[in-house]
């Protein structure tokens, strides 16, 4: 074993009551909230985003997406975000996605015909869009 690693790893006994050799500062007594609220607003900041799989069966599947449709979607996310949700099924337009939440990425998309007795799985709420 390195010896530098050691120390690391079998720290060098202190006998009770004396001094660490690492003082830490005092964690600092201020809410979650705050800070829960700013990474909110980043995350909800980010642009939604297309995993290779989805891309590929956006292609395959011939599906097209104005803007405003990604507009929608986005929105959708935002809204299952509001609700705690991390993996969302989203009906827009006879499409279904599926959403990761938190990563605001679609990771599938299953037009009408491709529907048809699919199961989806892995998913804590559903988004229906008229």
């Amino acid at each position: 074993m390195d010896p530098r690693l050691s120390n690391r790893l079998y720290p060098t006994p202190q006998p009770i009551g004396a001094p660490s050799a690492v003082k830490r500062p005092a964690p600092k007594a201020t809410g979650t909230s705050g800070f829960q609220s700013a990474l909110d607003a980043a995350l909800a900041a980010q642009p939604l985003r297309f995993s290779k799989h989805a891309t590929e069966r956006l292609e395959q599947r011939q599906i097209l997406l104005t803007p405003a449709d990604v507009t929608r979607l986005s929105q959708a996310v935002d809204s299952a975000a509001s609700k705690g949700s991390r993996d969302s099924l989203i009906l827009l337009n006879r499409t279904a996605f599926v959403v990761n939440v938190p990563n605001r990425t679609v990771v599938t998309a299953v037009d009408e015909g491709h529907m048809r007795e699919n199961v989806f799985t892995n998913i804590d709420s559903a988004v229906i869009l008229n």
